[in-house]
């Protein structure tokens, strides 16, 4: 199943997608899609509707270094065990909507992720059962500026301004996210080419773990960490990226008011 997040001719709605390209069709959820979702009656041809973020998460976890040429490439080498920050809410924007330089940043990259989106309250989930809780998948961009990294010497900061989570264009529940081919270009040019097979930590390893750290709750979002090949974005580029199987997540980039990126 294909689930999304509209703006609809009755506002904004969860919907379930049956359908590609032109010929897609949004149904209109009654309520919130995680369950047994119902159903209003009420459907739209997608192309009529503007695509939001699918979910809006209490927190996004995102995993650091869980790639070894990613970790090779930022200068070290993996952790042993996952690494996990938080990005706010606020960071979380749809597809077409602008990632937005700020003024106070002057290096920023992209980053294209497979993302895990939970979909029950879960606690110390055994690695086992992890799949169990799982909603379904999405693409992130876990959109970070560099040099503010670099100063602060940890990462909130850099990866928390609002836009920096581009989450979308949808959530793909029937979907084996063990390998799956992963593609981010900037304006057409190929940046990050790779696999999650390549992951170094699994998605029932990285449920675990935060887990235990945290409850989870529905449609909190996962990001599984970023491969090789990471690089900055400036004021005009087009960003894409696209995780087989689910589709592809675009935004342009734009300088916040008064700021010079370029």
């Amino acid at each position: 199943m294909r689930l999304g997040r509209v703006a609809s001719p009755n506002g904004v709605a969860f919907v379930r997608i049956e359908g590609d390209g032109p010929d897609a069709v949004a149904h209109e959820i009654a309520d919130h899609p995680f369950g047994d979702p119902a159903y209003t009656g009420k459907r739209w041809p997608l192309a009529e509707l503007r695509v939001l973020a699918p979910i809006l998460a209490s927190k996004v976890v995102c995993i650091g270094k869980n790639y070894l040429a990613h970790a090779r490439e930022m200068g070290g080498e993996p952790p042993e065990e996952p690494v996990i920050f938080l990005k706010p809410s606020t960071s979380i924007i749809g597809p077409g909507a602008p990632i937005v330089l700020p003024r106070d940043a002057e290096t920023v990259h992209h980053e294209g992720e497979l993302a895990v989106v939970i979909g029950r309250p879960c606690r110390n989930v055994p690695r086992d059962e992890a799949f169990s809780v799982v909603l379904g998948y999405t693409i992130g961009n876990d959109v970070s500026a560099r040099d503010q990294q670099r100063q602060d010497g940890q990462w909130t900061r850099a990866k928390g301004h609002d836009s920096f989570c581009p989450i979308g264009p949808w959530i793909e529940t029937e979907l084996n996210p063990e390998d799956l081919e992963i593609r981010t270009e900037v304006n057409g040019q190929l940046r990050q080419h790779s696999r999650t097979s390549l992951l170094i930590h699994s998605i029932p390893k990285l449920i675990a773990w935060c887990s235990r750290a945290m409850t989870l709750l529905p449609g909190d979002i996962i990001l599984t960490g970023t491969p090789e090949g990471v690089g900055p974005i400036v004021d005009g580029d087009e960003v894409s990226v696209t995780i087989e199987g689910i589709g592809t997540l675009a935004n342009p980039v734009q300088a916040e008011e008064g700021a010079s990126h370029g």
